[in-house]
């Protein structure tokens, strides 16, 4: 049973990837139990837990009689097409929320490398300020929130503030103006967060975080 368990999660993430490829979209039928079988070399059994672990989450619709479809509600694009097109406010709210627990998390898990690194990039970002070097400045703020991510122990939270990463971007890049004064009046706030997070200190940690994303960075 543990076995046909690992191959039908096997399955589940494959059929989950052709359809967000486009190979099977949505409201579409796909194949039979008999081809299926042959596509992804498993039994029947298999396909079948598949089946009906995708019919549960909603991404397959099995009509008896008929065949299974791909749901047509169905979200086919990446994470990162979704957060491109994501409004800002909408963004803003979670990243709110996912930066609270990665402070946290950073400032009771983090190691002598992680805090390195942090205030490696955090003189990247202030002698970018001083060159007056937006890209530059750009790109050692990201590294460093991204560093604090990495910081708080949890993969899968690191993993999202990364996708989060392709917005944050997009949203510096499409400023009025690509002035560095934006990075320079939040420098000492940055500054702080380093402290806090090295400190252990998880109740100033959230706070300093919140008085940057308040400012914008």
């Amino acid at each position: 049973m543990e076995q046909t368990s690992k191959l039908s999660d096997r399955v589940i993430n494959a059929i989950q990837k052709d359809i967000s490829q486009g190979k099977y979209k949505p409201g579409q039928k796909i194949p039979a139990e008999p081809e299926l079988m042959v596509q992804y070399a498993v039994g029947r059994s298999t396909i079948r837990e598949a089946i009906k672990t995708l019919a549960m989450s909603g991404i397959l619709r099995v009509q008896q009689g008929a065949g299974t479809f791909v749901n047509e509600t169905v979200q086919t694009e990446s994470l990162d097409q979704r957060l491109r097109r994501a409004d800002f406010e909408e963004i803003n709210q979670v990243r709110r929320m996912l930066d609270y627990e990665i402070v946290k998390l950073a400032a009771e898990n983090h190691t002598k490398e992680d805090l390195h690194e942090l205030k490696s990039l955090l003189e990247k970002r202030k002698q970018a300020i001083l060159e007056q070097e937006y890209q530059q400045c750009m790109e050692a703020d990201i590294a460093f929130h991204t560093a604090i991510a990495k910081a708080s122990g949890n993969n899968v939270l690191a993993d999202l503030f990364r996708s989060f990463t392709v917005v944050i971007r997009d949203f510096f890049s499409k400023r009025d103006t690509q002035s560095i004064s934006h990075f320079a009046i939040s420098h000492h706030l940055h500054e702080q967060l380093y402290k806090a997070i090295k400190s252990g200190n998880v109740k100033l940690s959230r706070q300093v975080m919140e008085d940057i994303l308040d400012n914008n960075y």
